[in-house]
């Protein structure tokens, strides 16, 4: 088995062959899959243990190799990019708690889904089994390939990981850190690797890998998502843009409702749950959008339609294109609208189905709002920035799915295996 230099070689090498390193690693990840598949649970919860062990250990090495990456987007990037990309010594903390979180929970491989007898005397089990290989292209998050590591090692599956170019040094590290845990726990170090080549054919390589990687998901903005959507043979789930919008109802508690929307937009700007989008029925706009623009202050720009601006001249005219912006900055349009019917047909027009929101005290109307929003999530009374795996109790999530088929929200443990169907037998023929 390579050992973590050679995945450190790998990383720096930039005269590699996209196809063939692909290629390598894809027949790595396949062997290192087949060995999982005996894994128990001991094993892969002790190798997160001492992938979490390593991270703490490697915090200093992994804040300088964190510290090069920030430093080569300074002055190119925005804001919010740069937060996404920086780690700290509490957000090093927080991989290394995912980690162990993970370990804690229940094995999703082996589990027993349905049951069932047929009079000729077979038994039929569907129980759950892991996908196989995953192939991980994500962008400035340097925490996204511990947290797809982890939950790839524990739902039994090897996992190559494609990260953004600006967080390669970051990746490095941390990649050494899983394959650690890995040779720990006496697990084949190859069920974590990392594209070790920053040559965008590699990801069209990895695009059509379909000999040896099951499935892909990317993790990113738009454009990533639709480049991998258009070129993939491999079957993909998707994780689309996250145009969030928190209504607010005329039963709102106006109060609860701003502080609410307050987090939801500015609590990390440049998370895929965070609100975007604010939508204010009419009934209630003169009372709360002078409530959300002084509770916002200084600390967010608000882009109105011409009745939230007529309301609050510190709200700026909005443009068609604010309508369905994915800002991830603190940047929020605002919205009134007539009743509750043209509130769900307003969200139901601009949102990305990725996770909406609405603000009353009344069930009824809650309700109908949450059943008619088509989103991965919606929420009543809480803030869009809970659209979190790891909220959701789930110890950590590779992505937030927006699409239909195979997962939808955030996907966890459960949402990386499949299914086969074991059927036992007593010299049944079929006539």
């Amino acid at each position: 088995m390579p050992c973590p230099h050679d995945q450190e070689r790998i990383m720096t090498d930039q005269t590699l062959d996209p196809q063939i390193h692909i290629t390598t690693l894809g027949q790595n990840a396949r062997k290192a899959a087949q060995g999982l598949l005996s894994a128990s649970t001991d094993a892969k919860n002790t190798a997160l243990r001492e992938a979490a062990r390593a991270l703490r250990e490697a915090m200093p090495e992994l804040l300088e190799a964190n510290a090069e990456d920030v430093k080569s987007v300074e002055g190119k990037k925005p804001d919010s990019f740069i937060d996404r990309l920086k780690l700290t010594e509490d957000r090093i903390e927080g991989m290394a708690g995912a980690l162990e979180e993970i370990a804690e929970l229940p094995d999703p491989v082996g589990r027993s889904l349905a049951t069932f007898d047929r009079p000729n005397g077979l038994k039929i089990e569907r129980v759950a089994v892991p996908i196989g290989v995953i192939g991980m292209i994500y962008e400035s998050r340097p925490n996204v390939g511990a947290d797809a590591s982890a939950l790839c090692l524990k739902s039994g599956n090897a996992v190559i990981l494609r990260g953004g170019s600006e967080s390669r040094h970051s990746t490095r590290v941390i990649v050494d850190c899983m394959r650690k845990g890995l040779a720990a726990a006496g697990l084949p170090e190859d069920a974590v690797q990392t594209v070790g080549t920053t040559n965008r054919e590699a990801v069209a390589a990895l695009l059509k890998a379909d000999e040896y990687v099951d499935l892909v998901i990317p993790r990113g903005g738009r454009g990533l998502v639709e480049l991998v959507r258009d070129q993939a043979s491999v079957p993909t789930l998707l994780h689309l843009d996250g145009n969030c919008h928190s209504y607010v109802h005329e039963a709102a508690d106006l109060d609860k409702a701003a502080e609410v929307i307050r987090n939801a937009k500015l609590r990390r700007t440049g998370v895929c749950g965070a609100t975007e989008s604010i939508v204010v029925d009419r009934a209630v706009a003169k009372d709360f959008i002078p409530r959300l623009t002084s509770i916002m202050g200084s600390d967010c720009e608000l882009r109105g339609d011409e009745e939230a601006v007529a309301i609050d001249s510190s709200i700026t005219p909005a443009t068609q294109a604010d309508w369905n912006t994915e800002y991830l900055d603190p940047i929020a349009s605002v919205k009134v609208v007539d009743g509750l019917e043209q509130a769900i047909d307003w969200v139901s027009e601009h949102s990305s189905h990725h996770t909406d929101a609405i603000m009353t005290e009344d069930d009824a109307a809650a309700k109908q709002f949450m059943t008619s929003i088509d989103s991965a999530i919606v929420m009543r009374n809480a803030s869009t920035q809970f659209a979190d795996g790891g909220e959701f109790g789930m110890g950590a999530e590779i992505g937030i799915a927006t699409g239909k088929m195979h997962a939808r929200g955030p996907v966890g443990l459960e949402q990386l295996c499949s299914f086969k169907y074991l059927v036992h037998g007593d010299g049944q023929t079929r006539p």
